[in-house]
């Protein structure tokens, strides 16, 4: 993403001359749109940056999720009976509380 998509900075907006003609434009007109232009321009820079470091922080995120193996539950099969499920669900409980379930 280091190049750079836009043809004109806020400040070169700022700084543009034009040449007047015979009957050229009203010079105050011109100025206020320009001015616009550029404030408008500055919100979309400002904007565009945070999306911009918004991507890579998501992408160094996801890079770094994707590195750490990840913990699945095992799949419930339909071969497994309630009796099954009672009996992991009973495990787990006497590995969570410990003695604390029997006191």
């Amino acid at each position: 993403m280091s190049e750079q998509r836009f043809h004109l900075t806020a400040k070169e907006i700022l700084e543009k001359d034009f040449k007047q003609g015979f009957r050229g434009y009203d010079q105050d007109e011109v100025d206020k749109f320009l001015d616009l232009i550029i404030k408008d321009y500055e919100n979309f820079q400002k904007e565009y940056d945070a999306v911009v470091q918004e991507n890579n922080r998501l992408r160094r995120e996801m890079q770094s999720s994707s590195d750490q193996p990840t913990r699945r539950m095992p799949a419930v099969t339909s071969s497994t009976t309630n009796s099954d499920i009672l009996q992991r669900l009973s495990n787990l409980e006497k590995h969570v509380f410990g003695s604390k379930l029997y006191d």
